[in-house]
């Protein structure tokens, strides 16, 4: 009974998370539309960083322009397949980063998805200039950084009998 009180608390927790990261996504999109659109962009660092706003409607790198369909598909898949992994994984402090890494994950990928339901486009802002990295919001720092901190405790933290544990063989019990 105990242990599920705490599950039910970590999931409430997890959500409160992700509404409040999605809650500052879309407000930070909300006030580029407002102050950046149809504006010069707005130098920070002079020839390294601005903020300069992109009706974006493909992926990173204007990579699929216009496919709307297959983006909100690709990200529902996504998000099915991380809630799933989310609810398997047992509740003990070996997966807390990897649990707080799936919260910065669903959030951000609700962030865009929200942007393309309701835009047909994903509102961009931040840009640096001085390597032309492609414009990109926060939503996209969330499922990036998690990304790569994920890969990182992929080839460093976690071992091969960590993800049994979500993931038994076949014949095994978890």
């Amino acid at each position: 009974m105990e242990q599920n009180v705490s599950r039910v608390r970590h999931i409430l927790l997890a959500l409160l998370a992700i509404i409040f990261l999605i809650g500052i996504d879309q407000i930070t999109k909300y006030l580029a539309v407002l102050k950046l659109k149809d504006q010069e962009p707005l130098v920070i660092i002079r020839n390294v960083f601005e903020l300069l706003y992109l009706e974006n409607q493909g992926a990173a790198f204007g990579l699929l322009q216009g496919k709307k369909v297959l983006f909100l598909t690709l990200t529902a898949a996504f998000l099915i397949f991380i809630v799933y992994i989310y609810f398997r994984m047992i509740n003990i402090r070996k997966f807390r980063s990897l649990r707080i890494l799936i919260v910065f994950l669903t959030a951000g990928a609700i962030g865009n998805m929200i942007d393309r339901i309701w835009h047909n486009y994903v509102i961009d802002f931040f840009y640096f200039s001085l390597i032309d990295f492609p414009v990109f919001n926060v939503a996209d720092i969330y499922v990036t950084l998690s990304c790569i901190i994920f890969l990182i405790l992929f080839l460093f933290y976690y071992k091969e009998e960590d993800f049994e544990q979500i993931f038994p063989k076949k014949g095994k019990k978890r």
